[in-house]
């Protein structure tokens, strides 16, 4: 074994310990469990009532653009983090960029808010 890889013996034995405890556990519970199936047992539980009706429904298409629009902008306001942390290096330079990036931000949510993307009518 080359000597750079000596370094990572220890993550490998933790990685083969994770791994066995992860796929040793549930199959001795499969194993050794108790299995006494009954019907109230294999019924879906819902806040102690019946079910009724299916167990998934349709969304709306407004549901979805919501979730896509709040990932978008969560992704985009991460890329200040870097900003932030050099912000002393970058200088004047470092804090007009920033706000050209804000101001793409905020021009593409007024451009959202204006299209009605937000109402949930």
């Amino acid at each position: 074994m080359p000597d750079y890889l000596l370094p990572y013996i220890p993550i490998a034995v933790l990685l083969g310990i994770a791994v066995f405890i992860a796929l040793l556990l549930p199959g001795l519970s499969l194993v050794l469990g108790p299995k006494r199936p009954s019907a109230r047992k294999l019924t879906a539980y819902e806040s102690g009532m019946a079910p009724i009706g299916e167990a998934q429904r349709r969304l709306p298409v407004r549901f979805y653009l919501v979730a896509v629009l709040f990932i978008l902008f969560d992704i985009e306001t991460i890329f200040l983090l870097p900003w932030a942390i050099t912000f002393r290096q970058l200088g004047l330079f470092g804090l007009a960029e920033a706000l050209v990036f804000v101001a793409i931000l905020l021009v593409g949510f007024v451009w959202i808010w204006k299209k009605g993307a937000l109402e949930w009518d």
